[in-house]
């Protein structure tokens, strides 16, 4: 079975730090791209953060560029995304992503979803 099972969130004040981490299970991670979405009350998903299978290239959000950063540690198959410095607009429920594509078949998994809010 398909798991992504996703920890860290929290309700913290602006200018603070959150780690979120993702624990995948039942596929090859390192296969997979890795990424992390956000959606805010009354927005659309939008991308976060993604980091390629091997973790060589990463892509950030103009909005998070230099606060956050994503990671993975493939032998704990496990993403992680580092969050500083957040704002009240940071505020969203987080998902993991896991995705692969092949000539025949796209594969797609999300986490759970965990609520980030920033406020004092």
């Amino acid at each position: 079975e398909v798991q992504l099972v996703q920890s860290g969130g929290g309700l913290v004040q602006p200018g603070s730090s959150l780690r979120l981490s993702c624990a995948a299970s039942g596929f090859t991670f390192s296969n997979y791209a890795m990424s992390w979405f956000r959606q805010a009350p009354g927005k659309e998903r939008e991308l976060v953060a993604r980091i390629s299978s091997g973790g060589g290239s990463t892509n950030y959000a103009d909005s998070v560029k230099g606060r956050f950063t994503i990671s993975r540690d493939n032998a704990k198959k496990t993403v992680y995304l580092q969050m500083n410095s957040l704002k009240p607009e940071d505020t969203a429920v987080y998902y993991c992503n896991a995705r692969r594509s092949t000539w025949s078949k796209e594969y797609d998994y999300w986490g759970q979803g965990t609520q980030v809010t920033v406020s004092s």
